[in-house]
Formats: C-alpha cells, structure tokens, sequence
C-alpha cells in the first residue's frame, strides 16, 4: 500500500520527546546528535528534560519537533515504503521537505530555528493569539472575520483543520471578541491556544520577509517525492517555487483538509504520522474516513509495525 507521510506542527512537543526513540535506535541517535553540534546548544537535553516552558518557547518547538520527526523518518525509512507524498501542518511542512531530501538535515534545521525566532520576535512586536473555533463551518468562520475586520481588527482564518474545526488568528482584542461572537454564532467550543503570537496572519509578514532572505542562501533540490503545500494545497517540485511557498505559508492559511485530500489523489492508500503526538492522526478520522493512519513517534510505535509484519 502506497504511503503518505505526515509530519506534525507546534503544539505536538512534549517533554521527553524523542529520549527513547535515541536509546533504542542508533540512527535516531545520531540525528539529535547533529542538531546539537548544529545548533551549538543541548536541544536534545530541552526536548527531553524541559523545562516545558523553554520547549514549548516557539524558537525551540519548531527545531525539536523537526529533529524529532526527521529521527523517526531515518528509522522508518527502510519500513514504510513504498511513500508516494507527505505534508506537513505548519512547521511540519518544513519536517517534510526534510525527508524529501529538498534540503539537507543541518540547512533545513537551521532554517526551522530561524523561522522559530522570527516567529516569536513577530510576536514581540505585534502581540497576537489563535483561537479553535469547534463546530462552525468556513463560510461561518469567514463572516466572522470579515465582521472583525470591519471594526478594525484583525482575525483570519488561519487552520482549516477539519470540518467544523477552524483556527483563527489574530491581534489579543480579536481572539478575545471572536470567543465570543463565535458562540452566539452556535459554536460548540471556542479553545484558545497556547502560542505566543498570531501565526499564520498579516501580524507575520515582518517574520516573513526575513524568512525570505534567509532561505535565499539555502540550497534547494527538487524533492524526492511530491511535499503537499499548505497553502496551495498542491504539490511544487520547483527549487524556487518551493522557496517562494515556504514564505508565503506565514501568512496564509494552513490548508489541512484539502492537503490530505491532494495526498489521495496522489496515491495514499494508507498514512503515517511520523513525531511526538497523534494530532494528524485524530483528524484524518474525519479527513480520510476508512483510510488507515497511524502515529509513529516511539520504540513502540516501531515496534507494532514490525509485530503485525
């Protein structure tokens, strides 16, 4: 069965992350290993000893969810084949192209650590939050910015996650309107997530730009399979197209469903989450009805497969 890869976003991390997964395979091992000699600090000792706040700090998140998901493909390389696309939702997209060989290991971990600091600097200056609006439809959650946006605030749609469950974002005086608005609306739930800035919205464009400048001295390859983007929901195999999407993603909308429905066109017969957590996993119950998907971030998730072969 062909297989397409799913890489996880921030909010997956946790403490812990990835520590047994190193103690049982070698070449996980050696991929925490690299990132610490690239980085030049202990990132495997934040990702697997915390504090939580330190990891969870975006400039952090991004690098160890990255290594993570990159340490799990290396060990399933060899297991999960034949992979016929993945994608990744947000920070994952880049975890992506890292396993499509688009860029190498240290280059694309340093990409994703400097994409974390503009992030959280973005944040600095332009203070923001993201909201789960859970049980409202597109169209509900688009008036609703749209009524933001003519009482002068901004909020965007930013997470099409699932059906009936959009991420909006935008400056603190919107989420904490739209928490509100969105209930009288019929919303079920309105969650507000723990981030620290309003990703995916126009109050990233300053992180953006520099993003741009940054990747325009990273080599680029065609990928070795078809990496879904975010924001066209299509696949790109163009270098410089590639570039040009992995800028544009800061501000646009992450688009998931329609991400994991190219990944069908494209020949997924099955999925497989590969990092910490099983977020991807729980959409795909309503993304990919009937298509198996299952989480890979642990020996024992590797362990399982190898039982059932």
């Amino acid at each position: 069965m062909r297989v397409g890869l799913l890489f996880p976003g921030q909010g997956s991390q946790h403490v812990g992350m990835g520590q047994a997964l190193a103690e049982r395979f070698p070449e996980a091992r050696e991929a925490f290993e690299e990132a610490d000699d690239t980085l030049g600090f202990g990132l495997s000792r934040i990702a697997w000893e915390g504090p939580k706040e330190v990891l969870t700090a975006t400039e952090n998140a991004q690098p160890a969810l990255y290594v993570h998901s990159l340490a799990m493909h290396r060990v399933l390389s060899r297991r999960l084949r034949p992979v016929c696309a993945a994608a990744g939702h947000s920070l994952g997209e880049l975890s992506a192209h890292g396993a499509a060989g688009t860029y190498s290991f240290r280059d694309g971990l340093l990409a994703v650590r400097r994409r974390g600091e503009l992030m959280a600097h973005a944040g600095d200056r332009a203070p923001g939050s993201m909201a789960a609006l859970l049980g409202l439809g597109g169209a509900a959650v688009k008036e609703l910015c749209r009524e933001a946006e003519e009482a002068g605030m901004v909020l965007v749609p930013a997470n099409l996650n699932a059906r009936g469950q959009v991420v909006v974002s935008g400056e603190r005086a919107a989420i904490d309107w739209v928490a509100a608005a969105a209930r009288k609306n019929g919303a079920k739930r309105v969650v507000e997530l723990v981030v620290s800035a309003a990703f995916h919205s126009p109050l990233m464009g300053p992180a953006a730009e520099e993003f741009r400048q940054h990747l325009q001295r990273v080599p680029f390859r065609r990928p070795a399979f078809p990496v879904v983007s975010n924001v066209t929901a299509e696949a790109a195999d163009d270098p410089v197209a590639i570039k040009n999407l992995l800028v544009r993603q800061l501000t646009s909308p992450v688009r998931w469903i329609d991400c994991i429905a190219r990944m069908r066109v494209l020949g997924a017969e099955q999925f497989a989450e590969l990092g910490p957590g099983r977020v991807l996993t729980g959409l795909n119950r309503r993304n990919a009805r009937g298509v198996p998907t299952r989480a890979y971030g642990t020996p024992e998730s590797v362990e399982a497969m190898e039982n059932e072969r």
